[in-house]
């Protein structure tokens, strides 16, 4: 049907009818128009007027605008405007600002804004001695609990960023604008020389504490069509974070980054956010992270980013990229009726080499240089329901394809373990005199040679899956964090043997989250490569790790409580050296001054040597299976120093590895003076000479394990002025303690 036969059709009266109905519309608008332009001004200033009470009553704000009018249509022009909370610093300066807004949006009652002018203005926040001149901020309304019960966080966030989006106008200038922190021991000053949105196109340059150092943000901004793309960088150098340092103990620093919003989407009760973010040499220095700078030098994340009425996750579809690496995350917090957390990553099959190369610079250290060949894919799934802790899921794993395999250590030789190699342990990072951990020292036991008593009741204590497991045990992982969970601190460690083996003999023992991840991932490599036998890696682990302070190794600790040898340890001297192994700096706390044992670790005797005997390693004991046989060594006794139970229990039951402050048992010894033909003679004290022939032998050992594929002789002989450094700065410290 064409348009002239459906006119036809249409009865003339409703023709007649609508276009009166029309015609009286836009009279009406004219006139409210006319009106609206006329009175403008007064609407203006008694909006102003209705701002300034508000701001009153509810805020305690005093909001003062030396004139405001109209220049135009839709345009507004104020001066010398300042807002002063009550009793506080001045907040707000602004000499000149003009700012018009869009018509067709405020039609339909939302603000747009159109131009934006601002002219020499001052944000002063300040925080100083506990009083805040914006504290208003955190004025909490009438009725919020029951107004919070009621929140859909996708409304909520969907609205919020329509909001953040049309205050942003579609052209910009700022000239000389000022935002200040100031609180008890930080000031901190960002300054905006220039800013400026011409049609979509950001520009700006900003001067941070005045000092040199200019940053740009530079872009385009199409906020209507949700389109925002950014890129931060400095001019000459680094973008300095400030105020990180102080407040959080962080150095972080950057090239540039780039940040875009792509789109936002709001549809069946759900949010998706679509955002992108790249850094390029990103440091980050931070002490319970890393012990030294950590550089991400190219990293991004494509992050989908989906807000639900009572969630907010980053779906799967996200991509997480590091150099040559990928990897899928999906992490998702679920707020109500019960919180919820939900973490999973996947990198897929990759190949083993492109995520060694990808690790960021200085995160592990022992691994730089590394050679490998196959694929790798790691996975992990973690699911915590907050009100059952019990019934964590926790699935982490690392796995190979058959053709993966190391064809080069990196820094550090992964099979130095596998020979005779000097140990230097360091006890809160000071050095301690280095052992020599082979056959050619006399106090070196091998396994064969040990009580069996003893390695069963230290693999039972620590890790009674030793011979079974591949490094870890996801069961003791997943309890030591559900105890951590239920006490709201990190107090279960779940340290196998082979990972306490890897951290004394590869790693500093700095408490750090890097440190931590290393010592996983060098245990992965051992355990499934095939690096070092399961005797040997036990081996090793007796002979090196601390049994009581400066007491080091089996044969050490054997002689130093019972005056005998590894092999003759009985079964209860074999449970009381297990209970000092997390704790091995207050073993002589567990005796009494008659050198038996407190009466308060007999419970762990007996329960220890249930789990032994479960296991076939010993008999069952009605005499708590050995404690009343065990006697501190006669010459030891007179050295401990008396302490109630109390304080006995509340050190034997400290967390392992733990940095208690424990008091000195033994005191000092003080140096025997030489003799006359020493002093004759300058001959020097057996101890001393070991210690030095030991350095002199690590240092070599060090020198003679530097790699020189692909160096020049100018980068091996820097690698080998640093080895020495390294060894004269723990001869001096030696010095320093008396021990050369």
């Amino acid at each position: 049907m064409d348009k002239n036969s459906l006119m036809h059709r249409l009865n003339p009266k409703y023709i007649r009818l609508a276009g009166i109905v029309a015609a009286s519309l836009l009279v009406i608008l004219l006139i409210g128009g006319y009106i609206a332009y006329t009175k403008r001004e007064g609407i203006l200033q008694h909006e102003i007027t209705k701002a300034k009470a508000k701001a009153k009553s509810l805020y305690h704000l005093n909001l003062q605008i030396g004139s405001a009018h109209f220049t135009g249509l839709t345009t507004i022009t104020c001066t010398d405007i300042t807002i002063v909370p009550e009793n506080r610093d001045s907040l707000l300066t602004v000499k000149h600002f003009d700012v018009s807004i869009k018509l067709w949006p405020l039609l339909f009652g939302n603000i747009k804004l159109a131009n934006v002018d601002l002219l020499n203005g001052h944000l002063n926040l300040t925080d100083l001695k506990g009083i805040r001149n914006f504290d208003f901020l955190f004025k909490k309304k009438a009725d919020s609990t029951q107004a919070r019960a009621k929140v859909d966080l996708s409304e909520l966030s969907n609205n919020l960023i329509k909001q953040v989006l049309y205050k942003i106008p579609d052209n910009l200038i700022v000239n000389n604008f000022l935002v200040s922190f100031t609180n008890d021991s930080t000031k901190l000053k960002l300054l905006t020389q220039t800013a400026k949105i011409d049609d979509g196109d950001l520009t700006s340059t900003l001067k941070i504490n005045d000092t040199v150092a200019t940053w740009h943000f530079a872009g385009t901004m199409h906020p209507s069509d949700k389109l925002i793309d950014i890129r931060l960088y400095a001019d000459n150098g680094k973008v300095e974070i400030p105020f990180i340092e102080k407040r959080f103990h962080a150095r972080v620093n950057f090239d540039n980054i780039t940040v875009k919003l792509t789109n936002v989407k709001h549809s069946d009760g759900e949010t998706r956010i679509e955002t992108y973010c790249s850094a390029h040499n990103l440091l980050v220095n931070q002490p319970g992270l890393a012990a030294n700078d950590i550089i991400v030098q190219d990293g991004s994340i494509a992050a989908n980013v989906f807000v639900g009425s009572n969630y907010i996750s980053l779906d799967s579809s996200s991509v997480i990229h590091l150099k040559k690496m990928s990897a899928h995350p999906f992490i998702k917090y679920t707020l109500k009726p019960v919180k919820i957390y939900e973490l999973k990553l996947s990198t897929g099959w990759q190949n083993a080499q492109d995520i060694f190369d990808s690790f960021p610079t200085g995160m592990f250290e022992s691994l730089d240089g590394i050679k490998v060949a196959g694929k790798l894919n790691y996975s992990l799934n973690f699911y915590l329901n907050t009100k059952q802790p019990d019934s964590l899921k926790f699935d982490s794993r690392m796995d190979k394809d058959p053709a993966f395999r190391i064809l080069k250590y990196g820094k550090t030789d992964l099979g130095k373990l596998n020979r005779p190699f000097v140990y230097t342990p360091y006890v809160k990072d000071k050095p301690m005199p280095p052992h020599l951990i082979g056959p050619q020292n006399p106090d070196y036991t091998p396994l064969e040679e040990m009580s069996p008593y003893l390695r069963n009741a230290v693999m039972t204590a620590e890790d009674p899956t030793f011979y079974k497991n591949h490094g870890f045990v996801e069961k003791a992982i997943r309890q030591s964090i559900v105890t951590d969970i239920k006490d709201h601190k990190f107090k279960r460690g779940g340290s196998t043997i082979s990972m306490q083996l890897v951290k004394n003999s590869f790693l500093n023992q700095k408490k750090t989250l890097n440190r931590k991840i290393e010592e996983i991932l060098i245990v992965w490599l051992i355990e499934n490569n095939n690096i070092m036998t399961k005797d040997r890696m036990l081996e090793v682990y007796f002979n090196i790790i601390e049994w009581g302070p400066g007491i080091y190794g089996i044969s050490e600790a054997s002689h130093y409580y019972f005056g005998k040898a590894p092999s003759e340890l009985t079964l209860g001297e074999s449970i009381f050296l297990a209970s000092i192994v997390p704790r091995p700096r207050a073993g002589l706390y567990a005796f009494l001054p008659d050198g038996s044992l407190r009466p308060g670790l007999e419970n762990y005797f007996n329960s220890l040597g249930r789990m032994m005997m479960g296991k076939g390693f010993t008999q069952a004991d009605s005499s708590s299976y050995g404690f009343y046989t065990v006697q501190l060594k006669a010459s030891l006794r007179r050295k401990i120093t008396p302490v109630d139970s109390a304080a006995a229990s509340k050190i034997l039951n400290a967390p392992g590895d733990d940095d208690i402050d424990i008091p000195i048992i033994e005191e000092p010894q003080p140096a025997k003076k030489p003799n006359f033909f020493q002093r004759l003679f300058g001959k020097k004290d057996t101890v001393v000479q070991k210690t030095e022939q030991m350095l002199k032998d690590e240092e070599q050992q060090r020198i003679n394990a530097i790699d020189p594929t692909g160096k020049t002789k100018k980068q091996i002989r820097q690698e080998k002025r640093a080895i020495k450094q390294q060894e004269k700065e723990k001869r001096q410290a030696l010095k320093d303690q008396g021990k050369l």
